[in-house]
């Protein structure tokens, strides 16, 4: 072997390294607006309005479905390794809820851990629409015209 064949097989072995040790570094994201502490801190209960709130902590992540007055801000961060799906790794949310005149009424983080909902794949049965074959084969006995009838 020469000497270039050498050097070029190193270098291709160090570039496979590479790109293997890379393929393995996790992917962090962050997701919706994530809060820190000294910005919760600035906003006063009885004092600021929801003008002074988007002000100082920005729009929310959303807002209570049946109430207006309750704003969510909710951020997470999320790690993905590889093929692996990703996991949620740091998380906040932070409630707002205002008066009827639009002044904040309190600020609370709801505690305890997350809840693991599982997701249903099977079909809800609909009612009303079990036919059998036959059925559907004379259901349409006498539906279309004929070219006599036209």
């Amino acid at each position: 072997m020469t000497i270039q064949t050498k050097h070029i097989r190193k270098t291709l072995l160090l570039a496979s390294v590479c790109i293997a040790i890379s393929a393995c570094t996790p992917t962090v994201t962050q997701r919706g607006n994530k809060l820190e502490d000294f910005q919760v801190e600035q906003v006063v209960t009885g004092i600021h309005t929801r003008s002074d709130v988007l002000r100082i902590l920005g729009s929310p992540t959303t807002q209570a479905p049946f109430d207006d007055n309750i704003w969510y801000y909710i951020g997470q961060e999320k790690e993905k390794r590889g093929i692996l799906d990703a996991k949620v790794i740091e998380e906040r949310i932070v409630i707002v809820a205002f008066n009827e005149d639009g002044v904040v009424q309190s600020i609370t983080e709801p505690g305890g851990e997350r809840i693991a909902i599982p997701i249903e794949r099977d079909k809800t049965p609909t009612h009303g629409n079990e036919m059998t074959v036959i059925q559907q084969m004379l259901g349409n006995l006498g539906k279309f015209n004929t070219a006599a009838e036209n």
